[in-house]
């Protein structure tokens, strides 16, 4: 519900398997919007790696995009390879952040910013190559 961002519809079991499981490594990129500021610290634990349901996450790739005094919020880039169930959200609750929006905005090299809301398009050729499938 607030999610949103890149979904991937298919009815190839294959190409769902290679683009989502985390041994194939296709990153999965994340706006996340927190309340509150983030430290260096807490940045460093969510690279390398955090328990959650327990397992350890694999390393990520985080940097601050932007930081608002004024309501209180902080939004994150994050890159990761595995998206296990709600797996960005469950992060920050070890480092008790509250995430309050978070938007894929890419899977591997495919982006979805010249998409509207609610719409939908087909990928290229080139796209569905790129995700090495």
């Amino acid at each position: 519900m607030y999610t949103s961002g890149a979904l991937l519809l298919t009815n190839d079991g294959e190409f769902v398997y290679k683009v989502t499981h985390p041994k194939h490594e296709i990153e999965k990129t994340y706006n996340v919007t927190i309340r509150g500021k983030i430290n260096k610290e807490e940045i460093e634990t969510l690279k390398n790696g955090v328990i959650i349901d327990g397992y350890k996450t694999s390393k990520s790739r985080i940097r601050i995009l932007k930081t608002d005094e004024e309501k209180n919020i902080t939004r994150i880039e994050v890159i990761i390879h595995e998206g296990r169930n709600r797996q960005v959200r469950k992060m920050f609750e070890t480092i008790g952040k509250k995430v309050i929006a978070l938007h894929r905005s890419k899977i591997g090299q495919i982006e979805v910013k010249d998409i509207k809301i609610g719409n939908w398009r087909y990928l290229t050729e080139t796209e569905i190559k790129s995700l090495n499938v």
